[in-house]
């Protein structure tokens, strides 16, 4: 069973599945290197880049986050400003700085590979790394998928389960079962996730609400950097940065007595996805894509719920998490391989579930404010213009933000007992949605919106296949 902490993880923007992820398989490969005690008879490395990856991986930073992964360097722990500096330096020499010292000869325009036209056969987002000795034989090659989320696996662990998980006190695999044992124990969404969290990481349930409250601090924080921080995103579209100037309209509407509460969550979402598409500090909530959704909603209970208490936060965190564990294990939350049903979709449904449970709402009604918030996203596609996530990303987080809250309200006004459908089968029906959907509106920016705008001449920094 995976942890909440899997569904939340601090990194770096604009996606965690094609920069995130690539940084982390570029990573794990030199360490594979190194733990077989190859790495010194190593002099070149080559690096395959596949389908969406490949198609979305200059707006998305995946070349750059795969050098700067070769190099040793960890999304959550890299120094961001450090960045520019780096990327100049192995592109001007021509080396990679190892983690075991030596240099490295890389030739990016030799050495990194962009197969736009191919895709490998598990998973549109697909990479070989591949490390050569001096007589240019294959010293050691393997495939990795960024699966979404930041989640990557080898081609032998595609699909493959943990064959010795950690026990836990209350396991369970789909929703069904996890309602099931909340109301056969007597406990709540998060009083059930507090349990098992704390058996995975080997702590009390103590222990777990300080990391849960720390994270959540994480997220704050991600608001307030977005809220006062203006400028023009990177990436050649020139879109400004409107989260500082719309906060600012808001709160001088406020102080009018002309209360617009209803809006902060849509800039509270605005606020983390421009950090995100900056390239900032987020945390996958599930998806960098998706990551403005949950912290906005989280922050509008906090600022503005006449029952906000850390508590709470904690129960939101471990409720939302768990909502989207149940979706990452029976469906996918890869905009490359379902749409962004399976990230902003999945996203809005981890806080509609989240808000509802901590609204005083009933099992029932956490269950219905999560599926319902599926439901109304079911066939959303993924078409970033240029590879950005600029547009729609960053409205499309503030409009899911509200449509959560929203929709958890509405499940409070109910009972949720006659409702048609559970959330594992909105979940089945998001996935098999997903598979029936055109690869071209999968995080390809070669058609819906982005096609639309490049038929408009707009220009934009993205290698698409007719180039």
């Amino acid at each position: 069973m995976i942890s909440i902490g899997d569904i939340f993880k601090i990194g770096l923007g604009p996606s965690s599945s094609h920069t995130v992820g690539p940084m982390k398989a570029a990573a794990a490969f030199v360490s594979t290197l190194q733990q077989q005690g190859c790495l010194a008879q190593v002099q070149r490395i080559a690096v395959e880049i596949y389908g969406s990856l490949a198609l979305t991986g200059i707006g998305h930073g995946t070349f750059d986050a795969v050098l700067l992964g070769l190099e040793g360097s960890l999304p959550h722990s890299i120094d961001l400003n450090g960045i520019p500096e780096r990327l100049a330096r192995i592109n001007n020499s021509g080396s990679l700085h190892l983690p075991d010292g030596h240099a490295l000869p890389f030739e990016v325009a030799r050495d990194l590979v962009v197969r736009m036209d191919e895709s490998l056969p598990k998973h549109p987002n697909g990479l070989i790394f591949t490390a050569y000795n001096a007589a240019e034989e294959c010293v050691y090659r393997e495939v990795y998928y960024s699966v979404g989320g930041g989640f990557i696996v080898t081609d032998a662990e595609f699909g493959q389960h943990d064959a010795h998980p950690t026990p836990v006190p209350y396991p369970f695999s789909n929703g069904n079962e996890l309602f099931a044992l909340c109301r056969e124990h007597g406990l709540s969404v998060a009083e059930l996730v507090l349990a098992n969290e704390a058996a995975l990481a080997g702590c009390d349930a103590a222990e777990i609400s300080r990391r849960t409250l720390a994270l959540a601090q994480v997220m704050f924080d991600c608001v307030e950097r977005g809220l006062h921080t203006d400028g023009t995103l990177p990436g050649g579209l020139h879109v400004h940065r409107r989260a500082p100037k719309l906060a600012q309209k808001l709160q001088k509407l406020h102080d009018a007595n002309q209360v617009n509460t209803h809006l902060w969550p849509l800039v509270y979402a605005m606020a983390v996805n421009e950090e995100n598409a900056a390239g900032g500090r987020v945390v996958t909530a599930p998806t960098n894509g998706a990551a403005g959704i949950v912290p906005a909603v989280l922050s509008y209970y906090r600022r503005f719920h006449p029952r906000q208490s850390d508590q709470g936060v904690v129960d939101f965190l471990l409720t939302a998490g768990v909502i989207g564990i149940l979706y990452k294990t029976n469906a996918s939350i890869s905009g490359a391989d379902v749409g962004c049903q399976g990230e902003v979709g999945v996203a809005c449904s981890m806080a509609a579930g989240a808000y509802a449970a901590v609204s005083g709402g009933s099992l029932r009604q956490v269950e219905n404010a999560a599926e319902m918030a599926m439901e109304h996203h079911l066939g959303l596609t993924c078409d970033p213009v240029g590879g950005l996530v600029q547009i729609p990303c960053i409205e499309r987080n503030g409009i899911a933000a509200e449509k959560a809250i929203k929709l958890a309200g509405l499940a409070l006004l109910e009972d949720g007992d006659h409702q048609k459908v559970s959330l594992d089968m909105v979940i089945q029906t998001m996935l098999q949605t997903g598979r029936d959907m055109k690869s071209t509106y999968k995080e390809t920016s070669l058609a819906g919106l982005a096609s639309t705008l490049k038929k408009k001449a707009v220009a934009v920094s993205v290698r698409v296949v007719e180039c």
